[in-house]
């Protein structure tokens, strides 16, 4: 591999997860909880650049948020973990301010809507990678939330699924700053290439 990286659009594809007003947004249930993330890397002006850069590139722009029915129906009764943390905030329910994609990252005609994600591999509830296979992407490009949990379980699942993976790691933020740069330093260089996203678009 060379080191100057290229990318074809036609082949490639940017998987943006849960850019949601939870998130991302001031009264969001999780804002406050990552703002010194986003606020140390600049990610959502940073994420809404790239997207625009590719976009115009011709690479594929897929949204995929989580959302649940009002009661959580589809999760067990007893939620422990981080899925615990979702249902005792009351986030991410379908049809509410909170799970709605922010503003800054409306998707855009021809963007992709990925449904059906319920827990934190992207893979793992949706029809992702049948879109992916569908329309030939050999590359995936991430950014989104959490840096050490939805992102970092869609980019194992990436790479262990056989495509190459980009992560954006200043399009990317978690609940802490360091388990955010522990998970870029330890573990993204494991299954992707951890990049920052000027450097990525200057490949399209």
């Amino acid at each position: 591999m060379s080191d100057q990286l290229t990318l074809d659009p036609a082949t490639t594809a940017v998987v943006l997860i849960e850019y949601q007003n939870e998130f991302t947004s001031p009264g969001g249930v999780l804002h406050e909880a990552v703002s010194a993330v986003m606020d140390k890397t600049e990610m959502l002006p940073k994420t809404t650049a790239f997207v625009e850069a590719a976009r115009k590139a011709g690479c594929t722009i897929m949204h995929a948020p989580i959302t649940f029915a009002p009661g959580y129906g589809e999760l067990t009764k007893h939620p422990y973990g981080i899925l615990a943390g979702v249902v005792d905030g009351n986030a991410f329910v379908k049809g509410t301010w909170g799970a709605a994609i922010v503003d800054d990252l409306t998707p855009a005609e021809g963007d992709i809507l990925i449904e059906g994600k319920r827990g934190l591999d992207t893979f793992a509830s949706t029809n992702l990678d049948f879109i992916l296979r569908s329309k030939g992407i050999t590359t995936v490009i991430l950014g989104g939330f959490l840096t050490n949990c939805c992102v970092e379980s869609t980019m194992r699942s990436a790479y262990e699924n056989g495509y190459r993976v980009i992560t954006l790691t200043d399009c990317v933020a978690a609940t802490s700053v360091e388990e955010h740069d522990n998970a870029i330093t330890y573990d993204f260089p494991m299954f992707s290439q951890p990049m920052e996203s000027a450097e990525v678009a200057k490949a399209f």
